[in-house]
């Protein structure tokens, strides 16, 4: 067979691949209805297991001085066990999240979680530098668990209900996220940072045991295509789903300015006239926690069809947020005032976010969400890198209009998009 009929049969069986999947979308649908809606107790079963999933990602970055003392890297270097991290994180989001669109959830996502139980359980007792960053990057790879979770839920969840369920499911990512920092600080002054991981990974042993007897035994129908089709169809859905190209870079915009804030915020706070204990800065997280209620609220209104609204009025209130977190170095009532108001705003354009994409391809809402999520790792990633950078520079200053032009961006883009043609959600 020669190349050009070789391409011609790859083609076509895309093609019937494609075609397989739009008829088993009506099926999914149909299998999905059927199904007993997801309870209350379960939806808080699924933020837990999300909370603790996320959390490992970040229970690093307020040890990274007790690892550089630990395997003798230097404060320079120590940096990569982050990097390391969310680098794997990245990958699990384009390799291992549509794969529920492929496979049982049922056993996929205690799957995922017994292995990330091994991986931090190796952490915890790693002897050299070797065995911990491995460790790491598997804990990372499967920290995508979450997303698996969030789009598994909003699967189970009845139509009415499904901005409900994403948002009480999405509000432990925020806690998990927010407190990560608080509870490695605590558990690393009582018992040493290995009790942080090898704490984690009980907990998620607890977990994911729950997660295997609640979970339901039947699946909606799984999609037809191959695994390098499926990884394929995630760019395909850009181009088809003008809402998942909007919300995505949505997505890039508040992650951005989320991480403007939180990476950099360590460093005025540390530094004089301020000078606060690092137990004192990690519980700035508690205030940031709010951000689950928003998380909730957003999720009822997108139900109500406020979708576009919610995030008018959200976008509006992140760009307010950065006007008292200038006041930082002077007051920190008005950092806790802006830090209440950023979180709340990026949690509710978040969830209004992921309940818009959802509910557009029944079948393929685990790529929706890789893909998704993907924009969500680039923006954090950016914002990480150009605050402590503006910083470095122009100070608290530099990093607040920074993150106000990031937000205000991002406002004007939504507008520009609702006026051009997207609808309500």
């Amino acid at each position: 067979m020669n190349n050009s009929q070789e391409h011609v049969t790859m083609v076509t069986g895309e093609r019937m691949g494609e075609e397989k999947e739009k008829r088993a979308a009506v099926s999914t649908a149909a299998t999905a209805a059927s199904m007993q809606p997801l309870t209350r107790w379960t939806a808080l079963l699924f933020a837990a297991a999300c909370g603790l999933a996320v959390a490992n990602v970040y229970y690093a970055q307020p040890l990274l001085d007790s690892l550089a003392a630990q395997f003798g890297i230097s404060h320079s270097s120590v940096g990569v066990v982050i990097t390391v991290t969310q680098l794997c994180y990245a990958i699990g989001l384009i390799l291992l999240v549509p794969l529920g669109d492929l496979l049982n959830r049922r056993r996929l996502i205690p799957g995922m979680m017994l292995i990330s139980v091994a991986a931090l359980v190796v952490v915890g007792t790693a002897v050299n530098r070797g065995i911990l960053l491995g460790g790491m990057a598997v804990v990372g790879l499967l920290a995508v668990v979450t997303q698996v979770l969030v789009a598994y839920a909003a699967t189970l969840a009845a139509p009415e209900s499904r901005g409900r369920v994403v948002g009480v499911v999405t509000s432990g990512v925020v806690i998990g996220i927010l407190l990560a920092r608080t509870f490695a600080g605590l558990l690393t002054d009582a018992a040493g940072w290995r009790s942080v991981y090898l704490a984690s990974a009980g907990l998620m042993l607890i977990v994911a045991c729950f997660l295997l007897k609640v979970l339901p035994g039947k699946d909606p129908e799984k999609t037809s295509l191959k695994y390098p089709q499926l990884l394929r169809s995630v760019l395909g859905l850009f181009v088809q789903e003008r809402i998942l190209r909007v919300r995505a870079m949505l997505a890039l915009l508040i992650f951005m300015a989320f991480s403007i804030l939180w990476t950099s915020l360590v460093l005025p706070l540390s530094s004089p006239p301020l000078s606060l204990s690092h137990s004192a800065i990690g519980a700035f997280g508690l205030a940031g926690a709010a951000g689950a209620v928003a998380a909730a609220r957003a999720g009822r209104m997108a139900d109500r069809g406020m979708g576009q609204r919610t995030t008018g009025i959200a976008l509006a209130l992140l760009l307010v947020s950065w006007l008292p977190i200038r006041y930082t170095e002077h007051s920190l009532l008005s950092l806790i005032l802006g830090i209440l108001l950023l979180d709340m705003a990026v949690q509710a354009v978040h969830v209004t976010n992921q309940s818009m994409i959802l509910s557009v391809r029944p079948e393929a809402r685990s790529r929706l969400t890789a893909a998704y999520m993907t924009f969500y790792s680039i923006g954090s990633a950016t914002g990480s890198i150009t605050s402590t950078s503006i910083y470095a520079r122009f100070g608290w200053n530099g990093v607040c209009i920074l993150g106000a032009g990031v937000s205000a961006f991002a406002l004007l883009f939504w507008a520009w998009t609702r006026r051009s043609g997207e609808k309500e959600g």
